[in-house]
């Protein structure tokens, strides 16, 4: 994991402070609108157009899958146009090849992620990460923020996407915020702050508040099918890449091990549930998702060995549909 500083590249892992992970602010920050009007908070939008954007994702990061999984749902797939980045995240950082899995840059033909961030801004100071919602018109990024970009994906396409599917229903909006902002602090990033602690207090304080919050979830899930009621909303999909990275990545690798995903009794059912909702499993690559924390992250796992298992089987009943 690099940054560029001014414009140049470096290899340099994430500064800490107390041993504790802190995890820097997005740099692009711009909007897409149907017409290219302000988005509703008055930031700069650019217009809807089928074929004008590109977006640059990895298929091991949690951030960079919600993205996926929105463009999916929403069919936007022959609208936005895609890359993936190899899984393995070395001295150049994100890179492209062609690994079974990952799509090279056809837009602008760059081997490195970094350098279609300088292709944006030259003098680009921050670190390089994924996802990139780029436009192909002005030759800029619009948004690297996924949060942001699953909220541009779900209504800023307006008919050249799917309208039936809206993720983010205004009479929602305020409980969805409310659900996301706990799971983003104690989970989504609650895992990395365990992982790439550097010290023991460091790593157990979001130790913690991670399981608690998980407990908390599951006592929810048990009266209810999704995070907001009975209807999926775009806070299921926050939670689902990271709990379908779990077992696999998180317990063993970032030490997150009080308890598995699978032992929980509705938190491993709704998971099962989401992973089984069309079109979604073939967002999950394992390969992608393995490979990368365990031979990346070399100063965690130094012997880069990926470990064979968990043996799941997320094909198996869930019981859900019981809430509906």
């Amino acid at each position: 994991m690099g940054l560029l500083v001014e414009g140049r590249w470096q290899d340099k892992w994430y500064e800490s402070k107390n041993g504790s992970f802190e995890r820097t602010t997005t740099a692009f920050r711009d909007w897409i609108t149907p017409d290219g009007t302000p988005a509703p908070d008055g930031r700069k939008a650019f217009p809807a157009e089928a074929g004008r954007y590109h977006l640059y994702i990895s298929l091991a990061c949690p951030w960079a899958h919600r993205t996926l999984i929105v463009r999916r749902l929403k069919k936007l797939e022959d609208v936005v146009s895609l890359s993936v980045v190899d899984f393995l995240m070395g001295e150049n950082g994100w890179v492209f090849s062609d690994r079974p899995g990952a799509i090279p840059d056809s837009v602008l033909g760059k081997d490195r992620l970094y350098e279609v961030y300088t292709q944006a801004k030259a003098d680009f100071t921050g670190r390089v990460t994924v996802p990139v919602l780029w436009d192909k018109k002005t030759g800029t990024i619009v948004n690297n923020e996924s949060a942001e970009i699953i909220r541009i994906f779900n209504a800023g396409f307006g008919a050249l996407a799917d309208e039936t599917v809206d993720l983010a229903p205004d009479a929602l909006l305020p409980e969805i915020d409310a659900v996301n902002a706990r799971v983003y602090d104690r989970i989504n990033n609650g895992v990395y702050k365990c992982g790439f602690a550097t010290t023991q207090e460091a790593y157990e304080a979001p130790f913690h508040v991670l399981f608690s919050e998980l407990d908390a979830l599951d006592a929810l899930l048990a009266g209810q099918r999704y995070l907001v009621g009975n209807t999926i909303t775009e806070a299921d999909w926050r939670l689902f890449t990271t709990l379908i990275r779990f077992d696999a990545v998180y317990h063993g690798h970032f030490k997150c091990n009080a308890r598995q995903i699978a032992d929980y009794p509705n938190l491993f059912p709704y998971m099962l549930d989401l992973y089984q909702q069309p079109g979604i499993a073939e967002t999950v690559n394992f390969e992608h998702i393995k490979g990368h924390y365990y031979q990346s992250h070399t100063m965690i796992n130094p012997t880069a060995i990926v470990p064979l298992g968990p043996d799941q089987d997320l094909r198996q009943k869930h019981g859900r549909e019981r809430f509906s």
